[in-house]
């Protein structure tokens, strides 16, 4: 071989110059779904605060401020991913490929669920509308989800604490259901996904058993604690109380765990995966709420009310900034 030959395969490979000036995505091209869940875990201490005050026989105006505050961002947001659907709607794919992407458009579809129950003592008319709608664009989701997941090695397949998101997260439209006289639909939400619930809870514990979640992935098993949370509050709106005060001492052993080991959960410092600490908070609050325990709910909603906005601010401003989409992968329309 001559010496010009062997000098062009010893020649590293060329890469094309810098582009100048960098390339800078469209408005809400690279709209994150990882802002989702913290704005759920919003949308949830509204709930929980106006439950709350209503128990404290306090004034119910900051509740209905918070609530307020959380739909109009909640709403800004979809408004957000709207566009970026508009420009190319194969971006909904391209993010459920990603495990924040998957989190985040499951707490996307619940939060319609959830502004459904903020303003049923508003318009019962619209929330009955923002329910079968919100359950309708989940249910979609959901199917998304198993197609891609079976298209999967077998070997590639694992479940997560997010598929209590995407599986048990329909429970969250009977909050809305039971006060809109919607029993049956109520009734048929809290068994249908009661055993989808104890299905992730067992794979879970199997799987934690013979391997530890890597550091980034541990804030994902507060998950966990959301369903027991919303399936006392949801027995409770259905005079169940028996049913009810079960899964809130499931609960409460739940939060006490995760309590306990909050240090090795955050051991690997802020991401975008701490939106999976607010919203199993705020529930737990509800459920204390809900099943008489008004005292000890307080005292952890005065901490939800801390920790919760503080990891929205640092959300938001990671999202303006345009780390949140490029450290969660997330699809560029």
């Amino acid at each position: 071989m001559s010496d010009p030959q062997k000098a062009r395969q010893t020649r590293p490979k060329a890469f094309p110059p810098p582009q100048f000036p960098p390339h800078r995505p469209k408005l809400f091209a690279r709209m994150p779904p990882a802002v989702f869940p913290v704005l759920m875990g919003l949308l949830g201490l509204g709930l929980a605060l106006r439950r709350g005050l209503v128990a404290l026989e306090l004034p119910v105006a900051a509740g209905e401020l918070l609530l307020g505050l959380a739909v109009g961002l909640w709403a800004f947001a979809v408004f957000g991913y709207g566009v970026k659907i508009a420009r190319r709607p194969g971006v909904v794919i391209e993010d459920l490929k990603t495990l924040p992407g998957r989190a985040g458009l499951a707490a996307a579809t619940l939060g319609l669920l959830l502004c459904a129950s903020a303003v049923v003592p508003y318009a019962p008319s619209l929330a009955r509308a923002m329910l079968y709608t919100g359950l309708a664009l989940h249910a979609g989701l959901a199917a998304l989800v198993l197609r891609q997941f079976f298209r999967l090695p077998r070997e590639a397949r694992e479940i997560t604490p997010v598929w209590h998101l995407q599986f048990v997260g329909f429970i969250i439209g009977a909050l809305s259901a039971a006060p809109l006289g919607l029993t049956a639909l109520a009734q048929a939400l809290l068994y249908g996904t009661l055993p989808l619930a104890g299905a992730i809870w067992a794979v879970s514990l199997a799987q934690f058993a013979r391997r530890i979640p890597p550091a980034p992935l541990r804030p994902l098993l507060a998950i966990h604690l959301a369903p027991a949370s919303l399936f006392a509050t949801v027995a409770a709106s259905l005079d169940q109380p028996l049913l009810a005060l079960i899964f809130a001492a499931l609960a409460a052993a739940l939060f006490l765990t995760l309590l306990f080991a909050v240090t090795w959960l955050t051991t690997s410092g802020f991401s975008a995966l701490w939106g999976a600490f607010t919203f199993p908070i705020a529930a737990f609050c509800s459920a204390l709420y809900a099943t008489g325990f008004a005292a000890t709910a307080t005292v952890l909603l005065i901490f939800a009310l801390g920790l919760i906005p503080a990891l929205l601010l640092k959300t938001l401003t990671a999202w303006s900034k345009g780390g949140l989409a490029a450290k969660t992968n997330a699809a560029e329309a």
